[in-house]
C-alpha cells in the first residue's frame, strides 16, 4: 500500500478509494431493494394461499380471462364471483351489502362510471398504488404516456388499464362523405337536420361520448345544448334498430353509440355503414377505457389474494392475456405485442386521443340535467 501510494497522487488516490466504495456498495443496496419486493410478494402470495380464494366484482369475460390464465398460475387461489358488472342495480346492491355489514367482494374490474360514481364515491375502494408489487407494474415506462392512469381525484384508487379507440359516430356510407367533416362543429349544419338519430343519452352506454363532447374545451356546453335544441334529432334504446336505420338510410348519422357494437355485424353483411375516423374531427378522437379499470375493494376478504389478482392482471402475461380475450382491448403496456388488438382500435401515431375517463371528466350530472332541460326546451 505504501509503495501504491508513492506511485499515485493522494487525490487519484482518494478518488479510486470512493469508487471502490461505490461499486462495492451499490450491488448490495440493489441487492437489499430486489430483496424487499420479493420478500413482501412472497409474504403476500404464502398469505393469498392460505386465503385460498379471490371474488370478482367485474365485467363480461374477466370470468374467462382469470379461469383461463390466472388460475393455472396460481391454482391453490380459486376464482369465484358473480359477473355482473354490467348488470343494472348489481353496484346498488354491492353498497347496500356493505350498509348491512357483509363484505363480500375482493376486486372491482369493469366500467369507469360504476367504479368511479359507484365504488370510488361510495368510499368502497382502497388505494390500489400500494399493492402493486412486481418491478414490471410500477415501472411507469412500460405503459403508454409513460404513467399509470387514474380516473379518480387522488389519482390512487381505479388504474385504467385500457386505451382504446372507440368511434362514437357513424354514419351511412351512400349519404355521407366523411371528408365533409374537419370538426364537430359541422354536425350542425342545416343540411343533417332530421337526418341524424342517436342513442338514448340517459342510458348507460353512452356516457363516454358525452363527457368527451360536454367537458372539451373546443366543444362544451354549448355545442351540445345546440345539438339537442336545434337538429330535430331522434332517438332509440335499441341498438339493433339504431343499425337498421342507419344501413336502410332511415338517418345518415348515428351519435352517441359505439361504432363496434353498432355496426359490426351490418358491416360483415356488407351493408352501406361505417363509423368516422379518428382523423376526421380537429377536436380529436375518442380514448376510453371502457371495461378496463380495476381496483380493491376495501374491507375485502381476501386481501392477499386480491392483491396477487391485480399484479398477475398488470403483468405483461395478464396483459397479453386480456388482448387475446377481449375483443377490441387496446392495453396501456407499451412493452407487449399488438397484434391481438383489431386495427380499428389500436393506437395510432399522429392522431390526436382525448381520454375521456379522466377525474375531471367523471361527473355526468350537470351532462343529464343539460339533457334533460334540453329535451323540455325542445317540446
Amino acid at each position: 500500500m505504501k509503495r501504491l501510494e508513492h506511485s499515485i497522487p493522494r487525490a487519484k488516490l482518494l478518488a479510486l478509494s470512493l469508487l471502490i466504495f461505490l461499486v462495492r456498495a451499490t450491488p448490495g443496496k440493489a441487492g437489499e431493494a430486489r430483496f424487499a419486493w420479493q420478500a413482501e410478494w412472497e409474504k403476500t402470495l404464502q398469505a393469498a394461499r392460505q386465503e385460498g380464494q379471490v371474488v370478482l366484482y367485474s365485467a363480461r369475460d374477466y370470468d374467462v380471462l382469470f379461469s383461463k390464465f390466472f388460475q393455472k398460475q396460481y391454482p391453490e387461489i380459486k376464482v369465484s364471483g358473480v359477473i355482473t358488472a354490467n348488470t343494472p342495480g348489481v353496484s346498488q346492491r354491492i353498497l347496500a351489502e356493505r350498509r348491512a355489514e357483509k363484505y363480500l367482494w375482493d376486486v372491482y374490474i369493469g366500467g369507469a362510471s360504476t367504479g368511479y360514481s359507484v365504488l370510488y364515491k361510495g368510499k368502497a375502494l382502497d388505494p390500489i398504488r400500494p399493492a402493486l408489487f412486481l418491478p414490471e407494474v410500477v415501472d411507469e415506462s412500460k405503459w403508454w404516456g409513460k404513467q399509470h392512469e387514474y380516473i379518480d381525484e387522488q389519482r390512487s384508487h381505479l388504474l385504467a388499464f385500457n386505451a382504446e379507440l372507440q368511434p362514437y359516430f357513424s354514419y351511412n356510407t351512400k349519404l355521407v362523405n366523411p371528408k365533409d367533416f374537419k370538426s364537430l362543429w359541422d354536425l350542425l349544419q342545416p343540411k343533417w337536420k332530421g337526418r341524424m338519430v342517436m342513442f338514448d343519452p340517459t342510458l348507460p352506454g353512452s356516457s363516454s361520448a358525452l363527457r368527451f363532447v360536454y367537458y372539451h374545451p373546443e366543444l362544451g356546453p354549448e355545442f351540445l345544448h345546440r345539438l339537442l335544441t336545434e337538429m330535430n334529432i331522434a332517438v332509440s334504446r335499441d341498438l339493433r334498430q339504431l343499425g337498421d336505420w342507419l344501413a336502410s338510410g332511415k338517418y345518415a348519422i348515428c351519435l352517441f353509440v359505439d361504432g363496434h357494437r353498432l355496426l359490426d355485424a351490418p358491416k360483415r353483411q356488407g351493408l352501406p355503414v361505417d363509423w368516422f375516423g379518428p382523423r376526421t374531427f380537429q377536436e380529436g378522437a375518442i380514448m376510453g377505457s371502457a371495461s378496463g379499470n380495476v381496483g380493491l375493494i376495501n374491507r375485502a376478504p381476501h386481501p392477499n389474494a386480491a392483491r396477487v389478482a391485480v399484479n398477475w392482471l398488470l403483468s405483461r402475461e395478464g396483459q397479453m392475456a386480456y388482448q387475446r380475450i377481449f375483443e377490441k382491448p387496446d392495453s396501456r403496456r407499451i412493452d407487449i405485442p399488438k397484434d391481438d388488438v383489431p386495427a380499428f382500435s389500436r393506437r395510432v401515431e399522429g392522431v390526436r386521443y382525448i381520454a375521456s375517463d379522466k377525474p375531471e371528466w367523471m361527473d355526468l350530472k350537470p351532462i343529464l340535467k343539460l339533457v334533460s332541460e334540453a329535451w323540455k326546451e325542445k317540446k
